[in-house]
């Protein structure tokens, strides 16, 4: 696909900027009506055959609803999926952004989201109308944004991208175009040092990947001299320095299969463990506490869901995600860009 069929985002940079959302259906007020607990994956499995139902979850979502999903994987895996299926309801356990992806690729589909609080703190940084003036400011740059960010962002900008496949994207543009990158300055540094190129970044990031500790992580490889060390890009630049590996979600999960080493220090968010231990269970996996030991390494957002919550949703097909058409046509376009090019 050549870069200058698709330069500019329809519309501009302005115009559906801060265009509001449709509002989603406020969750079901019923709580203390669920399954018990040891009944709700048979209760789950139900109702997903009854509403023809796929569910995608994210590596960052707990053990239990990991092992009732269909398709578990990061957000460029679970964006083809949502994009291919032929299901009737999906049923996103993730965070608000990735559902309202799913919904950009399937307007006509119904997306659930167990908890519609489950946001993201990176999504939240980069507010539209905020993003709208600082992408004002470099009228010249092809704007390149992390899947972490509302539909409202994806629609001014040029091109998606994921941790998976940044730096692949990155290097697809011409070399004589600016690209401003949003909105994890933290994954931005990381792509440009391994592309090459210079990126105009926006000033975001994770509180999740902001939190660990290196102090923590300098004890671990003392008392584990024999353990690599593996980190999501998201993670601040001095903790990349001391990884042995760095990586998207699914390619530390790659790694931990790959590599001779019989243990590693975690430096993403812990939910992921829970498939490296089911992969290769005979390897030993240290999640990084955060700074003072804190557990803020688990997001908070992503662990809103539960099965509960789950089985839920499927039953009253709510909370759903609805978003305004003119914003999904617009942000379509970089999406279905990012996937084709990814091919």
């Amino acid at each position: 696909m050549e870069l200058s069929e698709l330069d500019d985002p329809p519309g501009g940079t302005t115009g559906l900027a801060t265009a509001p959302l449709s509002p989603a259906t406020p969750p079901s007020p019923s709580e203390g009506d669920a399954p018990p607990s040891e009944a709700l994956p048979a209760a789950i499995a139900a109702l997903k055959k009854e509403r023809n139902a796929i569910i995608l979850a994210h590596y960052y979502q707990e053990g239990a609803i990991q092992d009732v999903a269909d398709v578990i994987g990061d957000s460029l895996e679970l964006a083809r999926q949502a994009a291919r299926t032929d299901a009737d309801v999906i049923a996103f356990c993730g965070v608000h952004f990735m559902a309202e992806t799913a919904k950009i690729l399937n307007p006509e589909k119904i997306v659930v989201l167990p908890d519609m609080n489950a946001g993201c703190s990176l999504a939240d940084a980069c507010p539209a109308e905020e993003f709208a003036a600082f992408r004002a400011a470099h009228p010249d740059h092809y704007v390149i944004s992390y899947i972490n960010c509302s539909a409202a962002v994806k629609a001014q900008s040029d091109l998606i991208c994921t941790s998976s496949n940044a730096v692949h994207l990155v290097r697809q543009v011409p070399q004589d175009r600016p690209i401003l990158f949003a909105p994890d300055e933290n994954l931005g540094r990381w792509v440009a040092r391994t592309s090459g190129r210079d990126l105009t970044l926006w000033p975001g990031s994770c509180i999740v990947h902001e939190t660990f500790s290196e102090e923590a992580l300098l004890r671990l490889k003392l008392e584990h001299p024999e353990a690599e060390v593996i980190a999501h890009p998201e993670c601040q630049p001095h903790l990349l320095e001391l990884a042995d590996f760095i990586g998207s979600t699914s390619r530390l999960l790659e790694r931990a299969q790959s590599s001779s080493a019989p243990s590693f220090l975690v430096l993403t968010e812990p939910g992921i463990l829970h498939q490296m231990r089911r992969k290769v269970p005979q390897k030993t996996f240290y999640p990084v506490p955060g700074v003072d030991g804190c557990s803020c390494n688990l997001c908070p957002y992503m662990r809103l869901n539960s099965l509960d919550k789950l089985w839920r949703c499927l039953r009253d097909l709510r909370p759903r995600v609805e978003l305004d058409e003119e914003i999904r046509l617009r942000a379509l376009a970089p999406m279905e860009r990012m996937l084709a090019m990814s091919a």
